[in-house]
């Protein structure tokens, strides 16, 4: 199997974090974040995660991945309960967390922004819906400050370093994919039991975190 990603994508860590919590081989392929055609010529639409499955067919949609992967490759793993607090900590998080991620992700070194060209266009793209990325940057500490007590309200939460709601599901796939994308952002506070959480589902979904490259 193959799949098709931008190594930025919160969506695509989604999809990646499934194949490597059950060690189920994949082929990474990063597209050109410019190259419309080759995800329109597969599922009818530039978006990413595309998986190819084993029998030539196309997948798109992050969590219709994990799904099929957890269901079709040995016993299912994603079978423990919710917590609407997870999701309601996502929901909140999301409009501090955002404007301090996207413009940093388009000054990184992903393969995705290959070209001069590939990074323009997520530049234009992104600012044209979102607003323009120097100002968020202006904005920075406060949000920073934003996302430290976010992240503060969080750590109480979580219930064990590999499984937040004690037994893994749905919401590891989904809070982990959000604290990768803030690994991104220099000067963060992270609690110790969220950076276990972070560092412990690193290991086990086998995706890099971006500290390396965090601004």
């Amino acid at each position: 199997m193959k799949l098709y990603i931008y190594e930025h994508c919160p969506f695509c860590v989604k999809a990646r974090s499934i194949f490597g919590l059950k060690n189920v081989p994949v082929s990474l392929k990063v597209l050109l974040n410019d190259d419309e055609a080759t995800p329109i010529s597969m599922v009818g639409k530039k978006v990413v995660p595309i998986l190819q499955l084993e029998d030539g067919g196309y997948m798109p949609e992050s969590m219709d991945i994990v799904h099929y992967i957890d269901q079709h490759y040995g016993q299912p793993l994603l079978t423990g309960p919710l917590n609407p607090a997870i999701a309601e900590w996502l929901a909140v998080n999301h409009s501090s967390s955002y404007p301090l991620v996207l413009p940093r992700n388009a000054n990184a070194p992903f393969e995705e922004f290959a070209t001069p060209a590939a990074r323009a266009y997520f530049v234009s793209k992104k600012e044209a819906a979102n607003g323009s990325f120097e100002e968020h940057l202006s904005h920075t500490p406060g949000l920073i400050k934003k996302v430290n007590q976010q992240l503060r309200e969080l750590a109480p939460l979580i219930q064990l370093a590999n499984a937040c709601n004690g037994e893994l599901s749905d919401d590891d796939i989904h809070l982990f994919a959000r604290l990768r994308s803030l690994t991104i952002v220099a000067g963060l506070d992270w609690p110790t039991r969220v950076a276990d959480y972070r560092d412990n589902l690193a290991k086990q979904t086998q995706v890099n975190l971006l500290t390396s490259v965090a601004q």
